[in-house]
């Protein structure tokens, strides 16, 4: 009798205080599972964002660990990549609409320029990273000011054997974050606001794996220019919408993303640096606003 009555009084709990409840005692399937069942309520009462937010959280906690996956089972699984689909298909979503008119506007710039493009947003995201770098885990997020200074000046030379190894380093540290258990509870103080929390990064395809992606396609890059290869990888317009971060502002109770500031901000700092690349490119220019922009802390 006492056995099921706690039970009963655990099922009755809020899902946010079982999520704080599972995330302190380190039990991934259950903090996955109750990510899936905010984001079907969400769903259900017709909130896409939140919707989106909860599930791609969910997805991201049982897709990274075999046995997360084993215990949070199939149907669950399988409903939550139908939810997700059927995200993906929806018109005025932001987290859709964004990344399409980007990849869009990219087909319009030559691969450099859509190399240059993604790079400034990445430049946005240094002082963040610098921050997050101080969590446990992390410290590959403080590399961010050295990486865009790098893959900045490689585009003109091409850098030492020794700085190709340490950007490949730092790129494989980055696709090694998602999956640790701080990307799932680490979170940073912000003045009079919300804490930011790493899995805010899980936003339009996950921060740090664009991240990983970029790096690791500018490394190809650079070995097939090392080699005077014909052949080059084709530049990706993903990371332009990095320094967004809508996940923290969904997760802050904002109900259009469009009319949050710092969104705001940010998506004219994107349309201003595709005008600046299609139409003005300059190294010299490219090297201001880069160091402009390393100065920016993108949540205020």
């Amino acid at each position: 009798m006492f056995g099921f009555g706690k039970k009963k009084m655990k099922e009755d709990k809020a899902p946010e205080m079982r999520l704080a409840e599972f995330q302190r005692k380190n039990d991934w399937a259950e903090v996955s599972r109750t990510y899936y069942e905010l984001g079907v309520t969400a769903m259900d009462a017709g909130d896409l964002h939140k919707a989106q937010l909860w599930l791609h959280r969910a997805d991201t906690i049982y897709s990274a660990d075999d046995n997360i996956y084993d215990k949070v089972g199939e149907k669950l699984m399988d409903d939550c990549s139908d939810r997700i689909g059927r995200l993906e298909d929806e018109d005025g979503l932001f987290y859709n609409d964004i990344p399409a008119e980007i990849e869009a506007r990219a087909k319009e710039l030559s691969d450099s320029q859509v190399r240059v493009w993604g790079l400034l947003s990445i430049a946005r995201l240094v002082r963040l990273g610098e921050r997050l770098s101080k969590l446990p885990d992390c410290e590959v997020l403080g590399q961010l000011n050295w990486a865009v200074d790098l893959m900045f000046h490689s585009f003109q030379i091409l850098p030492s054997q020794e700085a190709y190894q340490r950007l490949m380093d730092m790129c494989n540290a980055l696709y090694e974050l998602n999956g640790k258990p701080v990307y799932y509870s680490g979170e940073i103080e912000i003045p009079g606001r919300l804490p930011f929390q790493l899995f805010d990064l899980n936003g339009l395809f996950g921060v740090e794996q664009e991240l990983n992606s970029y790096t690791d396609n500018h490394l190809r890059l650079l070995a097939a220019l090392s080699q005077g290869a014909e052949e080059l990888p084709q530049a990706e317009s993903s990371i332009v919408a990095c320094a967004l971060l809508p996940d923290y502002y969904i997760r802050s109770g904002a109900d259009r993303l469009g009319d949050v500031p710092q969104i705001k901000a940010e998506l004219q700092r994107i349309w201003s640096d595709y005008d600046f690349v299609r139409d003005r490119l300059t190294w010299k220019e490219v090297g201001k606003r880069i160091a402009d922009y390393k100065q920016l802390d993108i949540l205020t």
